[in-house]
């Protein structure tokens, strides 16, 4: 009984669910647009090797254990400088050079290490601007990590590219792909909500049902023509 009430409660005021959730679509629809023409990001990743120079730091003893150790300390230290902002800024300066003016807050930059190898992950919204990234963001690992750690000595740390970086197309997050839905649904619910506030704040008695929820009791009722 309770369900078929609301059911005629929704039916009689079905404008007020529609008004949110057409708002709701006229706002949706052309974001929706936008995003299917819009470009999808572009991904790479880069991977390498790195070690110190012998020949620029003081003589010491060692063996072949501490020259792999210190090997995996170095590509730890460059997996901590890529995610900085000061390796975002000195890669703006080398695609500068190259004519591409990178846009630093829609670079996103990733990094990992496995041992004494490092990955390097960038994205870009331009498909030609990440290739020119990309070298710049080599240039910059292979020749400009003795300034940000010391302990390198002289000489920056020897870099090895290890394969060559494949720019490839990257998915939508799943959050961009269901929001569009979401706030369809939230303007369905905010119909929803309207109607049945309406109904609360209305007064009006328009069935036997609703008199006698009040404990009135009814005589005699007139059929509709």
């Amino acid at each position: 009984m309770e369900l078929r009430m609301v059911a005629r409660v929704l039916l009689r005021r079905w404008w007020l669910i529609l008004i949110p959730l057409v708002i709701t679509i006229g706002i949706t629809l052309p974001d929706m647009v936008n995003r299917e023409g819009a470009a999808v990001n572009y991904t790479t990743m880069i991977r390498y090797s790195a070690a110190q120079q012998v020949e620029a730091l003081p003589p010491r003893d060692g063996d072949l254990q501490d020259i792999w150790l210190a090997s995996e300390y170095t590509v730890n230290a460059l997996t901590s400088w890529v995610q900085t902002d000061s390796f975002k800024q000195e890669v703006a300066l080398k695609a500068a050079e190259q004519g591409v003016a990178l846009n630093q807050p829609l670079l996103g930059v990733a990094a990992d290490n496995q041992r004494s190898v490092g990955q390097l992950f960038l994205s870009y919204p331009q498909e030609t601007d990440l290739a020119v990234i990309v070298q710049s963001a080599i240039d910059v690992l292979t020749s400009r990590n003795q300034f940000y750690f010391p302990q390198m000595g002289s000489a920056a740390a020897s870099v090895t590219i290890l394969d060559t970086p494949i720019i490839s197309a990257a998915p939508q997050p799943l959050t961009n792909r269901f929001e569009p839905f979401i706030r369809i649904g939230l303007g369905l619910l905010a119909g929803l909500g309207l109607a049945l506030l309406a109904h609360y704040l209305d007064p009006t008695l328009r069935r036997r049902e609703d008199v006698e929820a009040l404990g009135i009791p009814v005589i005699a009722t007139l059929p509709r023509k």
